[in-house]
């Protein structure tokens, strides 16, 4: 047998390890005759870990898989010096208590190995397969399968849980919903609530652009087909650097939600009633940036205690549509600032005449203002002698208002108890909700620009034009014929996701209520009327196939299963059809 083969066979060996280590510390409580056995086994592991790689970094050519072997000794070494001086630290406590307190360093150290492992190997399966858009819908539906097993295990729950309510609440959180149907403060222990928010973040940012991030960090270049898979995720238009913007994407995303976490643990460091601060701080943090709307809190932020944390709340809402406007639309409104702040500080510097901002990015920023602003005015006097007298201070009726109008564009949060709202109120939120987030950002939704162009495209009709010209552009057929597509399927998807519900659900069940779910569930949103804990099983399944869907969008999966890579050098004779 071949050295490389010996060595991919002890690699997967030391895998299948690690996985096994991992599963059964975090997952299963053992007996404490069997503790120091496990702590023993951790250091072992860890030990011929860092050995293996040192060897495999010798032992390589390829400057690639140098890397990886690099940067696992250097991380698995790292943590171990940092053990051995903690060791040292301690020299005078009995072995195994100076293990108990190397352990949380050690199991991090196997879980990071673990995941670029992971990552390798996610990135190996869409270098084999050619379908970006099926490699996009599988590595979701694959994590989704993946979080619910890991949900079942019995240190996740502090009651058990059913494969239904597991595949339902990892469905949510990678699909970046909200939608709940056990109480996550008290259904879930810390490491089940960890794994949820472990399925937000890689659900919100896509595990093919973690699997970019690793792949340009390592090994600073990507193949063609990896370039096409993570292209469609993040929305570039050209394979030029895209797994640089992909390490972008994440370093950006990190760097906002650290900088969220700080500014809501500031915001709830006085607030008795929050154990651990600094957890409640990150969870919420990278659940609103991603627009998960997941709280540990029993009834989320309308808890007595933190409802009236206004401050708070801004944080949230600034987290809310930083995630929901995009990534290329921030880092082109970033571009569009840079230059206007070096010409104002620089006017002797001439710069070319160029559109910096472009077209989609203005169209994604007027329409987001827009619904912010009609959304604002619409609640405030609709609730204004309803859910708004709750509120004492003018500051207080802005605050809810504002977060109001910002959280069903697929965030999911409430600060207030959305049964009691009015019918008009719930319709248009029912609207927003539709409407959604940005494209390539972590929310749903048929989004901002597809909506606007379906909007534009009804008065270029009316005006007898025959495309749509905005800002010295004129926007493509193909991208009004896909906003239209996108349109029309949510609206089938929905439709048929009603009508299954009021077949599953008892007779007498309020339309408006299933209405609310299946809108909430199809743009990944997560408000509801209560309706979630009650449904019954065939309804949970319908809802997880409907948040399943407006997650990956049907137009996607629909393109990679039928689109042709043939193309026609010719065209059928032309023929109007009466439509009105």
């Amino acid at each position: 047998m071949h050295k490389d083969s010996i060595l991919k066979i002890i690699y997967r060996f030391f895998d299948l390890i690690v996985l096994t280590y991992i599963i059964f510390d975090f997952g299963y409580s053992v007996n404490k005759v069997y503790n120091t056995p496990k702590l023993v086994g951790l250091v072992m592991i860890t030990v011929s870990l860092l050995a293996f790689n040192i060897f495999k970094f010798y032992y390589l050519k390829k400057k690639g898989h140098k890397k990886v072997a690099l940067a696992n000794s250097l991380i698995i070494g790292i943590l171990l010096f940092v053990s051995i001086i903690v060791s040292l630290a301690n020299i005078d406590l009995h072995y195994l208590d100076v293990l108990q307190l190397i352990r949380p360093i050690l199991e991090a150290g196997l879980l990071f190995y673990f995941i670029i492992r992971l990552m390798i190997l996610v990135r190996f399966i869409y270098e084999v397969y050619y379908n970006p858009a099926i490699v996009f819908v599988g590595s979701f539906f694959a994590i989704i399968m993946i979080g619910s097993f890991l949900l079942m295990l019995p240190r996740a729950t502090t009651e058990g849980i059913t494969f239904t309510d597991a595949l339902f609440t990892a469905t949510s959180a990678v699909c970046v919903t909200g939608l709940i149907v056990m109480d996550t403060s008290t259904d879930f222990t810390i490491v089940g609530q960890s794994i949820i928010i472990t399925l937000i973040q890689i659900g919100g940012l896509g595990i093919l652009t973690f699997t970019s991030f690793f792949a340009f960090f390592f090994r600073g270049s990507s193949s063609f087909k990896e370039g096409l898979n993570v292209r469609d995720f993040i929305s570039q238009d050209t394979l030029k650097d895209v797994l640089k913007a992909a390490l972008n994407v994440v370093i950006f995303t990190l760097s906002v939600e650290l900088i969220g976490a700080a500014f809501i643990y500031s915001s709830i460091v006085e607030n008795p009633e929050i154990e651990n601060k600094l957890f409640f701080s990150v969870f919420h943090s990278i659940s609103a940036f991603c627009n998960a709307g997941f709280s540990t809190l029993t009834n989320g932020l309308s808890e007595n205690y933190i409802r009236f944390n206004y401050y708070m709340q801004w944080i949230v809402i600034f987290l809310v549509v930083f995630g929901g406007l995009g990534y290329n639309i921030i880092f082109n409104f970033y571009q569009y600032l840079k230059i206007h702040v070096v010409e104002f500080f620089d006017r002797k510097r001439i710069h070319k005449q160029i559109s910096i901002m472009t077209l989609n990015s203005k169209i994604v920023l007027y329409t987001t203002g827009a619904l912010l602003v009609g959304g604002f005015i619409f609640l405030w006097f609709s609730e204004m002698n309803n859910m708004l007298n709750l509120h004492d201070t003018f500051f207080g009726k802005i605050t809810a208002t504002a977060f109001n109008s910002v959280t069903p564009r697929t965030a999911g949060f409430n600060t207030m108890d959305f049964t009691q709202y009015t019918v008009p109120s719930l319709l248009f939120i029912i609207f927003l909700m539709w409407i959604g987030a940005s494209p390539a950002s972590t929310g749903g939704g048929i989004k901002t620009s597809t909506f606007a162009l379906a909007t534009l495209n009804i008065f270029a009709i009316a005006r007898g034009k025959s495309r749509i010209q905005l800002f010295g552009r004129r926007i493509s057929s193909e991208s009004t014929s896909r906003a239209f597509a996108i349109l029309c399927i949510s609206l089938i998807i929905i439709g048929f996701a009603i009508l299954a519900l009021l077949i599953f659900e008892p007779k007498g069940t309020d339309l408006l209520t299933v209405v609310f779910e299946c809108f909430s569930a199809y743009s990944t949103v997560g408000l509801s009327l209560n309706f979630t804990p009650t449904m019954t099983e065939p309804s949970k399944y319908i809802i997880i196939v409907t948040m399943f869907i407006g997650r990956i969008g049907m137009l996607n999966l629909m393109i990679g299963l039928l689109r042709q890579i043939n193309h026609q050098f010719y065209e059928y004779p032309k023929e109007n059809i009466l439509i009105n």
